[in-house]
């Protein structure tokens, strides 16, 4: 499995899709689990998370920042 495509796709995933966003916030390791399909140990899954969260942390930061001077990718 490509774990960086796979935080990328899950990414795309919690911004679109409002019912796995909602169980992402509220139980993140489940709902990875439960897209997954491959039973991985949590600390794997807790690493895909992590990069979930930093993904959309960071996309977050380029949107405004991009707010900022009119443009918006």
């Amino acid at each position: 499995m490509d774990i960086k495509a796979k935080i990328e796709e899950l990414t795309d995933k919690v911004k679109n899709d409002k019912d796995f966003s909602k169980q992402f916030k509220e139980n993140p390791v489940k709902a990875v689990e439960g897209v997954v399909g491959v039973d991985l140990p949590d600390d794997k899954i807790k690493s895909v998370v992590d990069g979930i969260k930093a993904k959309i942390s960071v996309d977050d930061v380029k949107d405004k920042i991009s707010g900022l001077f009119g443009k918006k990718d």
